[in-house]
């Protein structure tokens, strides 16, 4: 099937977050939230879910974890059994799971920046240091890990490091060498790793997404890994990810931190999961040939035509992490954006130590609009270095 990733949807009216936050001129392109129609095989099986007309709890269905399981020794060569499996409605709701049943009131999460938002909040939530290690931007302008500084950041009350790869907003994914360090760091200091891989299914052509807990089987004991649909397939508001958790001590305590807490995935989520994986490969490839021509052109106009402005390619998600420090623009770059060219990003202060001068920028879009929104933003940049 061919789909259209061309024509733009009216989401104005359809209770859309990303969408209703700003003015009706206002374009948005800010949360990882793609304006595409589903797979068509997602949208099937909702619909026929729908016409049963009965909408009671659900039951973890049976044949999503096999299919799980099939996935990852394919994609990755990575042994898991169907028992590792926890399912949770979303991968936040996962890697703050990870922060209680890891650590105690007072221990210390470590966390690379600049790094997605709710990442930064989660060891506040459970009343834990957040312990920030930056990633350091090369001469490329690409972002990289400084292991020395990552090792001696890590304490006595060190408990948990959080992993975000592939990496949002910067769009690294990192190479096995890079994760076998980290590995290697975390377990001589008997760290838990909780690695968000939500982006996992949404490398480009050239790179290749490894999990951590992949690399040996002694990280994948200490590991407790968070996968999700929910980007790839564009069904973020149906709340559906799940964790591989191979210790069963481990797995144990992640169940129990959700008591009373976090409810089951909905029916809705389950029967949209098993679609996707099952049946949505056609459409996944398709759109993630459309992200990457976004991207390029992303890249190819924002380097060549935006006044101070740049960025490194990003190797994965749907995400454009700009560097604005070197732009004629006074204050954040996020103000100057949304109210000289009415055209929201992500502001870059949110993503903690190592964002401010930054945007980030989602391309899962119509390209239509995506030239006009960097048209937009050139216009504004030239009018205000005088040109």
């Amino acid at each position: 099937m061919h789909y259209d990733f061309d024509t733009p949807i009216d989401r104005r009216q359809s209770d859309s977050e990303k969408w209703s936050r700003y003015p009706d001129d206002v374009l948005p392109l800010w949360v990882a939230d793609m304006d595409f129609v589903s797979a068509e095989a997602v949208i099937r099986a909702l619909r026929q879910r729908v016409a049963h007309g009965v909408f009671g709890y659900a039951s973890e269905p049976t044949e999503l974890r096999r299919v799980l399981v099939e996935r990852l020794l394919r994609l990755y060569e990575w042994p898991v059994s169907e028992e590792h499996l926890v399912f949770v409605p979303g991968v936040v709701v996962g890697f703050n799971l990870a922060c209680r049943a890891v650590a105690s009131p007072g221990d210390a999460v470590l966390v690379q920046t600049p790094v997605y938002p709710p990442i930064l909040e989660a060891p506040g939530n459970a009343n834990l240091q957040c312990k920030v290690v930056p990633l350091v931007q090369g001469v490329d302008g690409c972002y990289y890990i400084d292991f020395d500084l990552f090792e001696r950041s890590i304490d006595e009350h060190t408990r948990l490091f959080i992993l975000c790869n592939p990496h949002n907003p910067v769009g690294r994914v990192f190479k096995r060498e890079e994760l076998k360090c980290i590995a290697e760091i975390c377990l001589r200091h008997n760290l838990i790793i909780c690695s968000d891989e939500i982006h996992c299914d949404m490398v480009f052509s050239g790179h290749r997404h490894i999990p951590i807990a992949a690399i040996d089987p002694a990280v994948a004991m200490c590991t407790i890994t968070l996968m999700a649909p929910s980007k790839t397939f564009n069904i973020a508001g149906l709340q559906c990810s799940f964790a591989v958790i191979p210790n069963a001590a481990l797995r144990q305590r992640f169940r129990a931190a959700r008591a009373g807490l976090v409810p089951q995935v909905n029916l809705m989520g389950f029967t949209a999961a098993l679609a996707a994986y099952r049946d949505g490969q056609s459409w996944l490839d398709e759109v993630l040939v459309y992200l990457e021509a976004n991207r390029d052109l992303v890249v190819e106009y924002v380097n060549t035509c935006m006044n101070g402005v740049k960025v490194c390619r990003p190797e994965a998600t749907m995400l454009a992490w700009l560097d604005c420090r070197s732009a004629p623009v006074q204050g954040n770059p996020y103000r100057f954006f949304l109210e000289r060219a009415r055209v929201a990003l992500s502001d870059g202060t949110l993503f903690g130590l190592g964002g401010e001068g930054f945007v980030r920028l989602n391309f899962g879009c119509p390209r239509s609009i995506l030239v006009e929104a960097l048209e937009r933003m050139c216009y504004a940049l030239n009018g205000a270095s005088g040109r």
